[in-house]
């Protein structure tokens, strides 16, 4: 179906009413997709734990299982190279999609996810079922997209949708599923994709609820609230949290870049070390293996020796980032809240040894770390804050956890340490440069323009568009701004149209023309001096 610029516009006069239903559709499917997924990986972890154990003191038997490994390792290699947007958690993959730079296909990456993230689970990676889950929504709306033959505006809020459902469904987390959808995936806040987005969450998270019960993630108790005379410490924390979370950043991307470098592996080899490390570890301390839910129920129900949860961090630190730098197809988000997690372990267990603090404590920084790691590492406070408190169903520590968060914000940002999924985003997409040029190409020739898109960006504080002229401002070439939203109000564009900060601009363009305006208009959005340079 053609998308021209009348039924672009007419469609988008129904927006809010239109996508509330196929947000709910969009939910379902999602939320059965990813219901299926997790399904899939609790029967790899409880496979897993039969294997070790039946392989135990048995040399042949551990010989044989080093050899499956290897084959697992195999196939999972012919998976992303027949697919490479099933490698890694999926996140980076849908904000390139996003802002038009990269084009999945649904049906390709939904199936190869589900079998690669079954096969590295199955062989034991410590790697995450969310950010899988994210992606596994997102293409589920993408394919309610074509499915319903929608354009390309209506499909971005699809995508969003799913990735918001996505994260519900694997986490319990309707909140957060819809906070990081519009903090870190859509990047718009509008009422359009509000209201759409949370009744997707809220459907995926019904159908969750109904398969695995309403039990949080993590059951462990938060005894009592931190008591005021705590909060230096908390000051304390999240500024060991931001130089952790900087460097966690850095050595992700080195490990991945060593991977990347080394000329005698390629995509196979790569998968062969972490699968042979989580083999090694299978053997001589299985614990380690997995996503790590069960390092953290462990951590806060027991009383764990401080040289003990600092060795369990060093060594999970190194084997996650062995398996998200190999490419596998897996996530870093659950991954990173356990090393968060630990860190709080380690914080608060050497206060009450050395300091005097109340063991009773413990678990309060626990999860003051989740928190602030996160904020730390992703860049997205919000979803930190609202996870947490989805994953432990506690509301004790919202002021907490808001201090935190913010001070290890700050201080990776100060660091000049950019947001993981960006920095991972900027690595995909040079990859996939000459593969997109030509691309691009080949759409240059099939056709003069492609289906018209309408894209929302706000005017930032900061921003050289605020107190401006619509007639003033040099605009990308071969874009139309066709209204701008002012609160609950819709402004027709004129000339002499002044914007002020926390305008929507909706804009109208070409399909292929997308990547560029998008860039042109984030800069144009956040900067006075972009603006100064182009006049």
């Amino acid at each position: 179906m053609d998308k021209d610029t009348s039924s672009t516009i007419r469609r988008a006069e129904h927006f809010k009413v239109v996508l509330i239903g196929e947000g709910v559709i969009v939910g379902g499917i999602a939320g059965f997709v990813v219901i299926l997924y997790r399904m899939i990986l609790e029967f790899a972890d409880d496979t897993l734990k039969q294997v070790l154990n039946f392989i135990a003191d048995h040399p042949l038997r551990i010989a044989g299982w080093f050899f499956i490994l290897i084959v697992l390792a195999w196939i999972v290699g012919k998976l992303v190279s027949a697919e490479p947007m099933i490698s890694g958690s999926g996140i980076p993959q849908l904000e390139g999609e996003m802002i038009g730079k990269l084009d999945q296909n649904w049906w390709k990456v939904i199936g190869g996810k589900f079998l690669g993230g079954f096969l590295c689970l199955l062989g034991g990676m410590a790697l995450g079922r969310e950010g899988p889950s994210i992606q596994l929504g997102a293409m589920a709306g993408k394919g309610v997209s074509k499915g319903l033959e929608r354009g390309k505006t209506e499909e971005k809020f699809l995508l969003t949708c799913g990735a918001s459902a996505g994260l519900a469904a694997a986490f319990h987390a309707p909140l957060a599923g819809v906070m990081f959808s519009l903090e870190e995936v859509h990047k718009n806040f509008s009422v359009s994709v509000l209201m759409s987005v949370m009744a997707s969450s809220l459907t995926a998270d019904f159908l969750a609820s109904t398969v695995f019960g309403m039990t949080p993630v993590f059951t462990f108790d938060i005894v009592k609230p931190l008591p005021v005379q705590y909060y230096g410490m908390i000051l304390l924390l999240g500024g060991l949290l931001g130089l952790l979370g900087a460097f966690y950043n850095w050595f992700t991307l080195k490990v991945q870049s060593l991977y990347n470098h080394a000329k005698f592996l390629n995509t196979t080899t790569k998968l062969v070390i972490p699968f042979i490390c989580a083999g090694i570890l299978g053997v001589t301390a299985p614990e380690l293996l997995g996503s790590g839910h069960k390092l953290i129920e462990y951590l806060t129900n027991v009383d764990v020796l401080l040289s003990t949860i600092i060795f369990i961090f060093i060594s999970r630190f190194l084997f996650s980032a062995i398996c998200f730098g190999s490419g596998a197809p897996g996530g870093i988000f659950f991954p990173l809240l356990v090393l968060g997690g630990f860190i709080g372990g380690v914080f608060a267990t050497a206060g009450v040894q050395y300091f005097g603090m109340d063991a009773v404590y413990i678990n309060n920084f626990v999860v003051l770390a989740m928190a602030g790691y996160f904020s730390a590492i992703v860049r997205a406070p919000l979803t930190g804050i609202i996870l947490i408190f989805e994953m432990t169903g506690s509301l004790t520590q919202m002021l907490s956890l808001s201090i935190v968060s913010i001070i290890a914000y700050i201080v990776a940002t100060l660091l000049e340490s950019k947001p993981i999924y960006e920095s991972l985003l900027e690595r995909l997409l040079l990859k996939q440069e000459e593969v997109l040029q030509g691309e691009r190409e080949e759409k240059k020739k099939e056709a003069a323009c492609g289906h018209k898109i309408l894209t929302n960006f706000v005017v930032q504080y900061n921003s050289a568009l605020n107190e401006t002229l619509i007639s003033e401002i040099k605009w990308p070439e071969n874009c139309l701004v066709v209204s701008v939203q002012r609160g609950v109000r819709e402004i027709i564009p004129r000339g002499t149209t002044r914007l002020q900060v926390g305008d929507v601009i909706v804009m109208l363009m070409d399909e292929r023309d997308m990547a560029r305006v998008h860039d042109v208009m984030e800069k144009l959005c956040a900067s006075k001096d972009y603006f100064t340079s182009e006049q």
